[in-house]
Parts: structure tokens; sequence; C-alpha cells
């Protein structure tokens, strides 16, 4: 066969090295040798000698997201090979966890993640009530992380001087010492006249970064998810 499409530029290369890789901007690879954790329903294709499990909401599977609170599930993989992930053809990223961090990530952007790393679901602080009690999941430990997100990121740095203000349907994640609010960008006279439409707000302070997708969360994206 010949054409662009068997070029090097798509033909996949065998794995270097267990864990995790990207393998192109739309797929991660993992090589897997021995266990990994995954969104069910992300695999794409595998080779090798590979057993995909249901990982039970007993154990920890679920995953809640933040604003809807809906549950993430998540399967085992177990064995010795390659598999690829990917999730509607959004973009992929990897985030390396290391001992004494914490990543706290929203679940709707979680795709597979090494066994080493745990994690924990938590409400957001500061978001209480008015935020539809929003849960993220806190990951610690020492392994690498993929997420997957609509459009390129934005990673915006966070300083005491400067806080970050963030739409909470555009939240992917946030580093370890930021302490998150509500904030109101409008008066209530202005919401009962119509407003801007953005009300409420999650503010970000403290030291770290706070990561962002070019994108809200529509209606009609939130029932997909």
């Amino acid at each position: 066969m010949k054409g662009d499409l068997f070029s090097s530029q798509h033909v996949v290369q065998p794995a270097v090295a267990p864990g995790m890789s990207v393998e192109n901007a739309k797929c991660v690879k993992y090589a897997v040798n021995g266990e990994m954790y995954a969104r069910q329903g992300a695999m794409v294709a595998y080779r090798g000698d590979l057993v995909f499990e249901r990982k039970g909401q007993g154990v920890g599977g679920m995953l809640k997201r933040a604003v809807t609170g809906e549950g993430l599930p998540l399967m085992a993989v177990r064995g010795q090979g390659e598999a690829w992930f990917a999730h509607e053809a959004q973009n992929c990223f990897i985030v390396d966890v290391e001992a004494g961090d914490q990543f706290t990530v929203n679940g709707r952007n979680v795709l597979c993640f090494d066994a080493s790393l745990s994690y924990e679901i938590k409400t957001v602080k500061g978001s209480g009530i008015t935020g539809g009690g929003l849960f993220n999941s806190v990951f610690t430990g020492q392994g690498r992380l993929g997420l997957v997100c609509e459009g390129n990121p934005l990673v915006i740095p966070v300083s005491e001087q400067a806080p970050v203000y963030v739409d909470t349907d555009a939240v992917v994640g946030w580093t370890t010492h930021l302490r998150t609010s509500l904030h109101r960008s409008q008066s209530i006279g202005s919401m009962l006249r119509g407003g801007s439409g953005e009300a409420v707000q999650l503010m970000f302070q403290g030291e770290g970064f706070v990561v962002v997708r070019p994108s809200e969360l529509t209606p009609q994206k939130s029932q997909q998810h």
C-alpha cells in the first residue's frame, strides 16, 4: 500500500518503554505492563495480552464531574500489550504528577492514568450550594495522568497579586496550592435586567496554575458527557 495514509506520520511505532505517551494530538498510547486505569469506552485499539475490566463504584470507580455531579465510570486494563485511548476526537495531554504534588481535575477531562496514582472525590471549597455542588477529583502520588480537552487548553498562572476568575463550565484543573471560592461579577440588579450571562465564576488565589478549556460546556455537551 502507498499513499499519505501509510506514511510515518500515521503508522504507529512500537513502544520503547512501559507507560503513557501521546500518540498524536487526539490519542494517547499506553504500553501496559501490569495495570492501568482509563475511562470506560475510551479504548479505540489494542494489541497484546490485555484484559479490560469494569472498575466498580464501590472501590472508588466513579469520578464525579464538576457542576453536574454525574459519575465517570472507569475500567482497569491489565496484562502486557499496547492500548490506544481517545474521546470524541478531543485533544490529548499528559500531566506528570510528582511525589508531594496534587492535581485537581474535572472528571470529564480524565482519559487514563497510572495505577500508582491515587484519587479522591472532593467538593470544591467555596463553591457551596450556588455552584450546584462542584465535585472534582484530586490526584496524588507519583505517575502520569492523561487528559482530554476540546481545543487547546489555556494554562494561566495564578499569584497572590493576580487572582484568576474562571467560568465554572470551563475549568479543567488546577495545581496544589490554589484556593477556590465563588465570585459574583454582577449585581443582583444587573441579573434581574438580563445581565451578561456570566454571573458567577470560580476564583483562584495563591500560587500555581489553572487549566481552562477554550469554550464553555454547552447544555447539549453536558447531557452527552
